[in-house]
C-alpha cells in the first residue's frame, strides 16, 4: 500500500479491511511513509512502514 491509499482509507466513511503481516489492523494516522496502527485482536499500537500494509 502507499501513503495516499492509506490516507484514503482513514478518510473513508466505510470500514475497509487492512492487514499487517496477516493481522487485522486499524490505521490511526499516516505520516509520510509510516503508519500508526492498532491491532484489532490485541489493541496494541505501533508504527510500521505503510508499504507493509495490505487490503
Amino acid at each position: 500500500m502507499d501513503s495516499h491509499r492509506a490516507q484514503e482509507i482513514i478518510d473513508s466513511l466505510g470500514v475497509i479491511e487492512v492487514r499487517h503481516q496477516g493481522a487485522s489492523v486499524w490505521i490511526e494516522q499516516v505520516d509520510n511513509n509510516e503508519a500508526e496502527i492498532r491491532y484489532l485482536h490485541s489493541g496494541r499500537q505501533t508504527r510500521v512502514p505503510v508499504q507493509e500494509l495490505t487490503e
